[in-house]
């Protein structure tokens, strides 16, 4: 087994995970939990999304949770927003936000469902964002890679297609996302080398749910693949809220121990960043389906 000396982990806990939690969390403990990720170790945290509060009433105060993130920012890291369209972006940019997230799904009823629009206007938005804010950079993440709630197996060809016409015009890198956390590590190998031979040299990452327990299999054929960027949440908050039946993300602490275990270098103090999951359980969300903060610890183990 081949297995990379180095993973880069992305933090989405702030943006995916919050998201889905009903109750509004304060600005105040988002940054508490922010703040407590980065003295952790992560060094890529998607700190916010700029959609309408009407969509998404907990990302209401995405300005100013993207404001104290980007100025807290020190050297080596990378603060991402999740944007929806033209406005988002633009708002992004002018909290202090160089880098964002711009999600379209493979399955054309999916971005119905989740953005009111076609594939294809989705990417007209896209071209707008770059062609306006050239010096912003954007990754795609292909949401319902692997499957949709409304269309069931996504095919690879659906996906290549996405990821070809966003890299034309300008997308930097490809987040290939189970969004309603149905792949399996077959599928995941396979469409991870799709895309490796179709787009030689393009940066490109996996985020799994694990809304039927495969998340740390399929994190481990990606592994295998060649993908060494990977996005998880706090606790395994999460789930993509137009996606009927979708769970958690893979929890971060769980992927964190497994590499750790396997010799692969995250640059994440685990204890630490199990701290900052206390948090999360205390003042946000008890239930966690993460299993690192309940597991026991052995001397030497």
């Amino acid at each position: 087994m081949q297995m990379p000396k180095y993973v880069e982990v992305v933090e989405v806990g702030p943006r995916d995970g919050f998201q889905n939690i009903k109750t509004p969390i304060p600005t105040a403990v988002k940054l508490k939990v922010i703040a407590g990720i980065i003295a952790a170790g992560v060094k890529t945290v998607e700190a916010t999304s700029f959609v309408h509060p009407k969509a998404i009433p907990q990302m209401a105060d995405a300005a100013e949770v993207a404001r104290a993130v980007a100025a807290a920012a020190g050297e080596g890291f990378r603060p991402i927003a999740l944007v929806p369209n033209l406005t988002g972006a633009k708002n992004a940019w002018a909290a202090g936000i160089r880098e964002v997230t711009y999600v379209i799904s493979a399955s054309e009823q999916h971005n119905l469902a989740n953005l009111n629009r076609t594939r294809d206007q989705s990417l007209a938005d896209l071209a707008a964002i770059i062609s306006e804010l050239p010096c912003l950079k954007v990754r795609l993440a292909a949401a319902t890679a692997f499957g949709c709630p409304f269309r069931g197996r996504v095919e690879e060809d659906l996906v290549i297609s996405l990821a070809a016409a966003a890299l034309k015009l300008g997308a930097t890198s490809v987040i290939l996302c189970d969004t309603i956390g149905v792949a399996d590590p077959l599928q995941v190998y396979n469409l991870v080398g799709a895309m490796q031979r179709e787009f030689a040299g393009v940066p490109v990452g996996l985020h799994l749910h694990d809304t039927r327990g495969m998340g740390l299999a399929n994190t481990l054929a990606g592994l295998e693949a060649g993908i060494t960027t990977f996005e998880t949440s706090i606790g395994g908050l999460g789930g993509c809220p137009f996606a009927p039946g979708a769970a958690g993300n893979t929890a971060t602490e769980d992927m964190v121990n497994m590499l750790h275990a396997m010799g692969v270098e995250t640059g994440i103090d685990l204890d630490k960043y199990l701290e900052t999951v206390k948090i999360v359980r205390e003042e946000i969300q008890q239930n966690l389906t993460g299993h690192m903060a309940q597991a026991c610890k052995y001397e030497n183990l």
